[in-house]
């Protein structure tokens, strides 16, 4: 943790952070007046807490923000389970045979949403095909009619 806008960063003990965010968490939630009193009260009751339950917040915090940190979960693999090959065989079969039910079941329920998909692609697809020959036809005649009223001299450049 550092000081914004400091080029100094100060060493703080693992689960200091966490008391003070907690402090702070409840500071924003009751709005005290008098906030030393209350961060008092605050420790005193955190510390009641540690004592009654076994459970300290500053030590939790402290070791997940070193799991955060320093997470070594992936850096070794484990070794293959050994067992024997014919249970490996049955296993596969097993598995093989739930996957090939799963398929066809899920490649029917597939088709079916693919058929309602395409027959709302086709009714949107053909609703904009009418859509636009509508007003192709709309354009086409109004541009009659102007040609008409031009013809007949109802329009023209001079009243």
């Amino acid at each position: 943790m550092s000081i914004p806008f400091s080029n100094t960063h100060y060493r703080i003990p693992q689960g200091f952070g966490n008391l003070l965010e907690g402090l702070t968490r409840e500071i924003l939630r009751e709005q005290p007046d008098n906030i030393p009193a209350f961060a008092a009260a605050y420790f005193e009751s955190l510390l009641e807490k540690r004592e009654k339950t076994n459970f300290d917040p500053a030590e939790w915090g402290s070791k997940v923000e070193d799991r955060f940190y320093n997470n070594h979960a992936f850096e070794e693999q484990e070794p293959p389970e050994k067992s024997d090959p014919k249970q490996e065989e049955s296993q596969i079969s097993r598995k093989e045979e739930e996957i090939s039910i799963t398929i066809l079941d899920s490649s029917e329920e597939d088709k079916e949403k693919e058929e309602v998909a395409a027959v709302k692609i086709q009714a949107a697809f053909r609703g904009h095909i009418a859509r636009e020959e509508a007003k192709k036809m709309k354009t086409n005649s109004l541009q009659n009619e102007e040609k008409e009223e031009i013809r007949r001299g109802k329009k023209g450049f001079f009243p």
